[in-house]
């Protein structure tokens, strides 16, 4: 599934190439005819994203909603737009650009309130100027669930996806398993801070790299990564390899239905290890 970055790249795209001019709207797949038609012709006032969902205003016809679940994907293209698949949930096109929706777990035309709906069970997101962080810490701090656990709520946190969660809490050497309420204070500012940074860095780059300077294939003189989520990282998907900073095996195991990566040593406190 997407992260929060993409989502809000999705956004950037939408409002570069369409933003500001009518566009014509259709669902060729047909399960989103009635509300294309009402978007047709209208203008795109703003894109904006929340998390992992995506919002474009068409002005008084409402918002169209986008959630990409687990398999959705938008692809852009310039020009006159080639004939649609049936595939297609949605088509968005002007005299210059087009955008293919193919599917989304959620593709919605919806009002300002039910918008703000979305919003208000959300959690603060690290891409939203203004998103409080405070808002997250009387939950976590009270909270017996892991702090693996809580970083993919998307109630609590809005945008961090699998990789974010395992790198955020292994460069800060937080062993997941921890409980939220043994975090100390301290942790979670300087973890929340780092999503912000490395989060913005994938909206720039349309990638995933966590890795800091000293631990880049150039500066180690190791091969570069080759997986297909892209990107320069120290444990997700590597199972089974050294640590990039201390050598030991990266070790992986299901929570909360996804699958976990973390080093042993650098994140003490495994459980599994006792």
């Amino acid at each position: 599934m997407p992260e929060g970055h993409t989502i809000h790249r999705l956004a950037a795209d939408h409002r570069e190439r369409f933003g500001g001019g009518a566009v014509r709207a259709s669902s060729p797949q047909g399960k989103f005819s009635d509300s294309a038609a009402l978007v047709d012709r209208q203008v795109l006032e703003s894109a904006e994203a929340h998390g992992k969902h995506l919002f474009l205003g068409f002005g008084a016809a409402g918002w169209v909603h986008i959630h990409l679940g687990l398999i959705g994907k938008v692809t852009f293209g310039d020009g006159k737009a080639p004939p649609p698949t049936d595939t297609v949930r949605l088509r968005l096109a002007n005299r210059a650009h087009w955008a293919d929706l193919r599917g989304p777990a959620a593709c919605e035309l919806i009002t300002e309130p039910e918008k703000r709906a979305i919003h208000d069970r959300l959690g603060p997101d690290p891409l939203r100027p203004g998103d409080d962080p405070e808002r997250v810490w009387p939950r976590l701090s009270r909270s017996r669930i892991s702090v693996a656990a809580l970083l993919m709520d998307q109630k609590l946190i809005a945008g961090v996806g699998n990789v974010y969660r395992a790198e955020v809490l292994f460069r800060h050497g937080v062993a997941p398993f921890l409980p939220g309420r043994e975090l100390p204070r301290q942790h979670w500012d300087a973890m929340w801070s780092d999503l912000v940074t490395l989060m913005r860095e994938g909206v720039r780059t349309n990638r995933i790299d966590t890795v800091r300077p000293e631990h880049t294939p150039e500066a180690m003189g190791r091969p570069p990564r080759h997986d297909d989520h892209g990107g320069e990282v120290y444990v997700y998907r590597r199972t089974g390899q050294p640590c990039l900073v201390c050598g030991t095996e990266i070790r992986t195991r299901p929570l909360a239905a996804r699958n976990l990566f973390w080093c042993p040593v650098c994140q003490p406190g495994d459980p599994t290890t006792r």
